[in-house]
């Protein structure tokens, strides 16, 4: 089954790229291979598709999409305990923040890289504290995800930590309605790379062409079209859009 049976395809037909081939109401993404290439120079048409496939799970990511996030939150407050300003500590972060992530540095190597960049002087509790308390909930699409648990098998698929992981688990319930989970950190591969994906597809046992993923970078929404999945670039100020998204795909909330 592919993504053909969704509805009706907006597609422009002059010299149509490979990314932009065909796209389904609300922003979704269909594979090129559910594309339909008969139409005139120059024109919008709508191309009617014809297989009854229908999607049967959801990937989603977390950060800016089940959560916001601002990193600045835990640069300013170890900025506090340390020298360097909360506007570089980022910047000189990032390779071990990457590392880190990635499962390529364990989780006490971090922290004393951290500790060591800002030159922290409080407590280990307070670090990770300050490091792990950068989310906010989107309650539109948590309230979502309420409405299609139980009648869609739900999976996360996430560049995080370990500190991050264990923090959203304890403070946010809706975490518990995800069926199963790939952590960039555990998989030791990262998004957009296509090992992730195909850890994720083995893992939860799915079909990329009948499960849509949801994630708000667009990198990451390529890689996953590339690897067969159907997709929809979300953004948090355009909820609505994801609301369409599924609608288009006979999913009503």
């Amino acid at each position: 089954m592919r993504c053909e049976r969704w509805g009706w395809i907006w597609r422009q037909t002059d010299e149509p790229k490979r990314r932009n081939c065909c796209r389904l109401p609300g922003g979704v993404k269909a594979p090129e291979s559910a594309c339909n290439f008969a139409a005139t120079w120059k024109q919008f048409r709508l191309v009617e598709t014809k297989s009854p496939a229908a999607i049967n799970a959801l990937v989603f990511d977390i950060g800016n999409v089940l959560l916001r996030f601002d990193f600045n939150l835990a640069l300013q407050k170890l900025a506090r305990h340390g020298d360097p300003s909360a506007e570089i500590i980022l910047h000189l972060i990032e390779p071990a923040k990457a590392a880190f992530e990635g499962g390529r540095l364990p989780r006490a190597d971090f922290q004393a890289e951290l500790r060591a960049i800002v030159r922290y002087i409080g407590s280990d509790d307070d670090l990770v504290s300050a490091w792990e308390d950068i989310f906010t909930e989107n309650k539109p699409m948590v309230q979502a995800v309420e409405k299609l648990h139980g009648r869609f098998p739900l999976y996360l698929l996430s560049n995080t930590s370990d500190i991050h992981v264990d923090f959203i688990f304890r403070q946010y319930p809706v975490f518990r309605l995800f069926k199963d989970a790939v952590y960039s950190y555990r998989a030791r591969a990262s998004k957009p790379e296509a090992l992730i994906y195909r850890i994720a597809v083995e893992q939860f046992g799915i079909e990329p062409s009948r499960t849509l993923f949801i994630d708000d970078l667009a990198a990451n929404i390529d890689a996953a079209l590339a690897a067969g999945f159907c997709v929809h670039h979300y953004h948090h100020d355009r909820h609505q859009d994801f609301i369409d998204s599924l609608a288009a795909l006979g999913v009503r909330l």
